[in-house]
C-alpha cells in the first residue's frame, strides 16, 4: 500500500492513475480533484465518516448505501462519485485518502504545478513570500509554486521548507539545538 501516496506502484497510485487517466480523457481531471479534495475534506472533519471509511467492520454494502447520501449532500457525482463508490465495493475504502493524495500529485504535476509547505517563526512579508516562491520555482526548474505557509514561533527564526520529498530545516531552533549538542560531545 502506498504511504502518503508516493509509491504510485501501490494500491492507491494504481487507483489514482487509472482514474487520472480515465478523468484526463473525459476532460474532467480538474472537477474529479476538486471532488475528491472535498471529499478529502469531508473524511477528515466528519468522525462518523472517518470511522466509516477506515473501519473494516463495515461491509461494502453497508459502505455504499452509506456514501449514497454523503455524495449527494457534498454534490459530488459523475466520475469522482463512482469511483469512491468502486473503491468501497472493492473493500479499498480505507486506502480512498492515499488515492486522494496521489491523484492530486499527478493532477499537479500534468498542470506543472509544485506544492510546497513553509513554516515560519511570524508572518512573511508579501514581497518576502514572493521571493520565496521564486526562489523555489528555481530550484524546481521554473515550475508554479504553491505556497501553504504555516506560522510556528517555536521554531524561533529562519525556516523549514518541505518541498515533495525533499526537506530544509533552516530554523534558528535546529541550528541551536546542533550547536547544543556539539558542545556536548567536546565537553
Amino acid at each position: 500500500m502506498a504511504s502518503g501516496g508516493d509509491d504510485l506502484s501501490g494500491v492507491a497510485g494504481r487507483y489514482a492513475s487509472a482514474l487520472f487517466d480515465l478523468a484526463t480523457e473525459q476532460g474532467s481531471a480538474d472537477e474529479v480533484a476538486a471532488a475528491l479534495a472535498g471529499f478529502g475534506a469531508l473524511i477528515e472533519e466528519s468522525a462518523d465518516l472517518k470511522r466509516l471509511v477506515k473501519s473494516p467492520v463495515f461491509s461494502a454494502e453497508t459502505q455504499i448505501k452509506a456514501l449514497g447520501p454523503v455524495l449527494a449532500g457534498a454534490e459530488i457525482s459523475g466520475i469522482a462519485a463512482n469511483f469512491i463508490r468502486l473503491v468501497a465495493s472493492k473493500r479499498r475504502l480505507f486506502v480512498l485518502p492515499d488515492m486522494i493524495v496521489a491523484y492530486k500529485k499527478l493532477h499537479d504535476a500534468s498542470k506543472g504545478l509544485v506544492r510546497a509547505e513553509v513554516t515560519v517563526a511570524a508572518p512573511l512579508a508579501d514581497h518576502h513570500e514572493s521571493a520565496l516562491r521564486e526562489a523555489l520555482a528555481g530550484v524546481t526548474g521554473g515550475k508554479t509554486v504553491d505556497l501553504d505557509v504555516k506560522v510556528d514561533p517555536s521554531i524561533i527564526g529562519g525556516l523549514v521548507v518541505k518541498l515533495g520529498s525533499r526537506m530544509v530545516d533552516a530554523s534558528l531552533k535546529t541550528k541551536l539545538n546542533s550547536i547544543r549538542t556539539r558542545m556536548k560531545e567536546v565537553g
